[in-house]
C-alpha cells in the first residue's frame, strides 16, 4: 500500500439494497479514524504526502494514469484526476468534492479589513429595495387587545405611484418615509409614465410611493380648523369630568 506506515485498507461488501455485492473501500488511520474518500484522505495527510498518483480503490500508486502538463515555477504536475498541488492559487483554498482546488473569499469583520470596492470607490451605501413594503402584504396592525386596527383612507389628492400598489402599501411607504427621512416628505418627482416604464431607475427610494403633494394655504387653514375643533371638544370633555 502506498500510504504511510500504520494505515490499514478495508473492503466491505454491501449485503442489501440495489447495490448489493458492490465493494466499498475504506482506510483506517493509525489512530483508528475511518476515511471514506480521497479528498478526506488528502486533508488528513496534508501537503507532506503527495496523492496525485494514488488510486483510492486499489491503494497503490499508478503513474500511468497521470497526465503531465506544462510545468510552472512553484507548481507540481497537473494531473487529470487526483489532488493538485497548485501554488499559483491564493490561500485559503477549499478542496471540493470535484477534487479541483478553488479559492475562497475571506470576509473579516475587523476594522483593518476593507472590501476591494471600498478601496477603489470609497465607502458604498447599502442598496435599498424599491418596493420593500410589498413584503408586509397580509399583515394587519393590532392594538393591545388584539383588535385589528382598520385601514386608513388616503386623501383624494394623494395618488399612488408604482405598479400594483395597494392602499396599505402606500400608507406603509408614507409611514416609513416619515420615520426614516430627516428631510421633507414630498412624494415622487418623476412622472407617472416614466415610473411605470422603469420603476427601478425613476423611483426615489427616499420618498413614499405617491405623486408629489402640494399643500396650499387653504389646506393648512382647513387643518387648523380641525385641530381647533378637536381641542375644543377635548376641553369640554375635561371640564365635564371635573364637575
Amino acid at each position: 500500500m502506498a500510504l504511510p506506515a500504520g494505515w490499514k485498507r478495508e473492503e466491505i461488501v454491501r449485503q442489501s439494497g440495489l447495490s448489493a455485492g458492490k465493494t466499498d473501500v475504506y482506510y483506517v488511520t493509525p489512530e483508528g479514524k475511518k476515511v471514506r474518500s480521497k479528498p478526506q484522505l488528502a486533508r488528513i495527510l496534508g501537503e507532506s504526502f503527495d496523492l496525485t498518483a494514488f488510486d483510492f480503490r486499489t491503494g497503490r500508486t499508478v503513474y500511468s494514469a497521470c497526465r503531465k502538463s506544462k510545468r510552472q515555477k512553484g507548481t507540481s504536475y497537473d494531473f487529470a484526476r487526483g489532488v493538485r498541488h497548485d501554488a499559483s492559487l491564493v490561500l485559503p483554498i477549499r478542496q471540493t468534492a470535484s477534487i479541483f482546488k478553488q479559492p475562497v473569499t475571506v470576509k473579516r469583520n475587523g476594522p483593518e479589513s476593507k472590501p476591494r470596492a471600498e478601496l477603489r470607490h470609497g465607502v458604498q451605501d447599502q442598496p435599498k429595495q424599491v418596493f420593500w413594503e410589498k413584503r408586509l402584504q397580509g399583515l394587519r396592525a393590532c392594538d393591545s387587545s388584539e383588535e385589528v386596527i382598520p385601514t386608513m383612507d388616503l386623501p383624494r389628492q394623494m395618488q399612488g405611484m408604482g405598479p400594483d400598489l395597494s392602499t396599505e402599501n402606500i400608507l406603509q411607504s408614507i409611514s416609513a418615509a416619515l420615520h426614516v427621512n430627516t428631510g421633507p416628505v414630498v412624494g415622487q418627482g418623476a412622472g407617472k409614465h416614466a415610473i411605470m416604464k422603469n420603476p427601478g431607475i425613476n423611483m426615489d427610494t427616499q420618498q413614499p410611493h405617491v405623486h408629489q403633494v402640494v399643500v396650499s394655504n387653504d389646506d393648512i387653514h382647513r387643518q387648523e380648523q380641525k385641530v381647533q375643533i378637536a381641542r375644543r371638544k377635548l376641553q369640554d370633555l375635561m371640564s365635564s369630568l371635573e364637575k
